[in-house]
């Protein structure tokens, strides 16, 4: 397999998986809460680091998952009991946290065998590099967790909709709204570990929001929406690894870009919801 099929199919497996929690994080109005988290849990991986003495996965994605909880909890907290709005309790959250993480490489620079920018910016050009048996160690770790996700989401399909359509509903039958908000986010911070060494935390935003705002331009059903966005991910990322090529630029920057595009197409020509498509309705409707 060439490098080039190794980067989109990568790419594809982050986007596919962060496209389906970003649809019910775009839904419940705190799609920057992933934001919040991809940054927030560099204090996690830090610590998971320096306890366990090494880069395994899975200790890394204990302390990550449990930082990303421990986000939601200080933004719920906040909001609710100390009455800040939610982009402050936000931001607050995780700039704090985030701090916390960069303290900590600094500190123990000489032991943790991180860095600030891989974490950030990802270098997705180069995940074909190591290998196991032909296979990049990106997919052993990326394939699987979009099959987590995606049999949790099917799984629980019923409580995370009810949940985000009317919470207060879900609460009346006996669903509890608590349990599935932390279920989400700690899949958000799951899929935001993952993904940092292959492609950084920023791409994993990009994938995260763009694609479910996109779908949500096109789309008014939710499993629909669902299968948009992923294709809107992957597509995102193959269109956006030839312009890279084309331009000699930025992998993780090309595949932004393209998410970006994307979603300015549909928020101009989107049939129901589109500046363009609307105005047309407006105009033959004033005809007859």
């Amino acid at each position: 397999m060439t490098d080039g099929f190794w980067i989109i199919l990568t790419g594809g497996l982050v986007a596919g998986t962060a496209s389906i929690l970003g649809c019910f994080l775009i839904l419940r109005k705190i799609s920057m809460v992933g934001d919040a988290i991809s940054h927030a849990v560099l204090p996690g991986i830090v610590l998971a680091y320096l306890i366990s003495g090494s880069r395994a996965s899975i200790p890394m994605l204990i302390g990550a998952v449990v930082i990303g909880i421990l986000t939601t909890v200080l933004i719920e907290l906040l909001t609710k009991k100390a009455k800040m709005q939610s982009d402050a309790s936000i931001g607050v959250s995780f700039t704090f946290l985030f701090a916390i993480g960069v303290i900590l490489l600094s500190a123990f620079a000489g032991r943790v065998d991180l860095d600030q920018d891989c974490v950030l910016y990802g270098e997705i050009a180069f995940v074909s590099f190591e290998q196991f048996n032909g296979i990049p160690y990106s997919i052993y770790i990326l394939l699987p967790t979009f099959l987590i996700v995606l049999f949790s989401v099917l799984m629980g399909f019923k409580g995370l909709s009810v949940t985000t359509f009317d919470p207060v509903y879900a609460a009346s039958i006996g669903i509890s709204t608590a349990f599935w908000h932390y279920f989400l986010m700690a899949a958000v911070s799951l899929t935001t570990v993952v993904s940092f060494e292959s492609v950084g935390a920023i791409l994993v935003v990009a994938f995260l929001v763009v694609p479910a705002a996109t779908a949500y331009m096109l789309s008014n059903r939710l499993l629909p929406m669902l299968f948009i966005s992923v294709f809107i991910g992957v597509v995102g990322s193959i269109l956006g690894y030839y312009l890279a090529v084309l331009s000699n630029g930025s992998i993780a920057g090309s595949m932004t870009t393209v998410l970006g595009i994307l979603f300015f197409i549909a928020l101009l020509f989107a049939p129901q919801q589109g500046i363009i498509s609307k105005n047309w309705s407006r105009k033959i409707e004033k005809v007859h």
